[in-house]
């Protein structure tokens, strides 16, 4: 029998019992295609985390207030008034790491123009958050520097509060006001999107540090150069651990706070936040993968199990064929390019589900579908391996069979 006569006679036997074939295949399916969905949402996942990591700004260490305790009871990070404007100015000072230290105060508002109004967010920034966000003015022009010096009343929107207040109008030029304090808009920032805390970045009103502190957000009664966090970009090509070790040291040192004391401050590196995301990442890939693993053994059992079952309910079969001069080498491999079919349609199938799960996990999550073809080869060249592996030791019984005891049994 010719190869080709071969195949030929194994899809004649799939399609002779066709429901048990479909269900023999099942676990090659599920495997296969747990296998493409795995990875290409996986992937998909690790890019949507990177470019959120990104719109934040790149090698960014987040630099927040500490806690305060009212009565015994702690309110959390944030709360204290422990950092000022003179921090950050330190910081991009004394550390040669640092390329740029962005104080801001931020508080929410509502913004008006015309007869239309949003609630969003009001932030104070001085020129460095620009450097540390990587974050360009897409129309208009950013604060000179005297705005920012002496205070003017001018502003910088997203996109979002671009959409709600002007529609499609070009708003530089347009008056706005911020908790009734007139500004006038210079700029809108390029899109930013969603980041990785789910906030929408867009939804953003940019003033000028000491206009946002004295007239829209307010000042701290303790401390009128108090900021809510500066945020500090590290120089590319510089060890972010060993710039947050001097940071620490640097704030320490400036907060007076002797050896023993708890920091009055928390710094967040968001690389070490992308790592942590990536190694859970991979943690449920691991996760997935181990269902993939098992849903091929299982389908290789299968295999195995319903071609022993041809083999004992073809045994007339194939003592006709030896009497009538076939090799055991021409039976087995007639068996084994049987289960080989059986596992590479299966795997056809399992790619072609996988696929569809990606695409809809895509679309439904928003973040981009990343098919790797590699992986979709490799699944499929592994199914026709776990068909050949599971239909090896059926095909080897055939064709160990005693011609004359097979027509006898039969």
């Amino acid at each position: 029998m010719s190869f080709l006569d071969a195949i030929l006679s194994s899809f004649a036997a799939i399609r002779a019992h066709a429901l048990r074939s479909v269900l023999t295949m099942l676990g090659i399916v599920i495997g296969v295609a747990a296998v493409i969905a795995m990875v290409a949402v996986g992937n998909g996942a690790r890019e949507r985390v990177n470019a959120q990591i990104q719109s934040l700004g790149a090698n960014l260490i987040i630099v927040i207030p500490g806690n305060i305790t009212q009565g015994g009871a702690r309110l959390g990070t944030g709360n204290a008034s422990t950092l000022t404007d003179a921090d950050a100015q330190a910081l991009k000072a004394e550390i040669p790491a640092v390329q740029a230290a962005a104080p801001l105060v931020r508080g929410g508002v509502q913004a008006v123009y015309g007869s239309q109004n949003w609630a969003t967010s009001a932030v104070g920034v001085d020129l460095d958050y620009f450097v540390a966000r990587d974050w360009a003015v897409e129309r208009g022009r950013e604060f000179s520097e005297e705005e920012t010096r002496r205070g003017g009343q001018v502003a910088l929107i997203g996109q979002s509060v671009l959409r709600e207040l002007f529609g499609g109008n070009d708003p530089v030029g347009a008056q706005i006001r911020v908790r009734n304090v007139p500004f006038e808009v210079i700029g809108v920032m390029s899109p930013k999107g969603q980041s990785m805390f789910g906030q929408d970045q867009d939804d953003v009103i940019l003033l000028p540090l000491q206009t946002a502190r004295q007239r829209v957000v307010g000042t701290n009664r303790a401390k009128n150069r108090s900021v809510n966090q500066i945020m500090v970009k590290i120089r590319e090509g510089e060890d972010l651990s060993a710039a947050e070790e001097e940071m620490k040291r640097l704030l320490r040192q400036r907060h007076r706070l002797q050896d023993g004391r708890d920091d009055d401050f928390s710094l967040r590196n968001m690389a070490e936040i992308q790592a942590t995301r990536e190694e859970s990442a991979r943690t449920m890939a691991m996760l997935l993968l181990s269902v993939a693993a098992v849903s091929l053994v299982v389908g290789g059992i299968g295999i195995m199990n319903i071609m022993l079952v041809s083999v004992t309910e073809r045994t007339k079969e194939i003592g006709l064929r030896m009497a009538v001069g076939a090799r055991p080498l021409d039976v087995m491999g007639q068996f084994l390019i049987e289960a080989t079919t059986i596992a590479l349609i299966g795997g056809m199938i399992g790619i072609g589900i996988g696929i569809g799960i990606a695409i809809v996990t895509a679309m439904k999550a928003g973040w981009p579908l990343l098919i790797d073809p590699w992986v979709v080869v490799v699944a499929f060249v592994f199914s026709g391996l776990v068909g050949i592996v599971s239909g090896f030791y059926p095909a080897f019984r055939a064709a160990r069979l005693d011609p004359v005891e097979a027509l006898r049994a039969a």
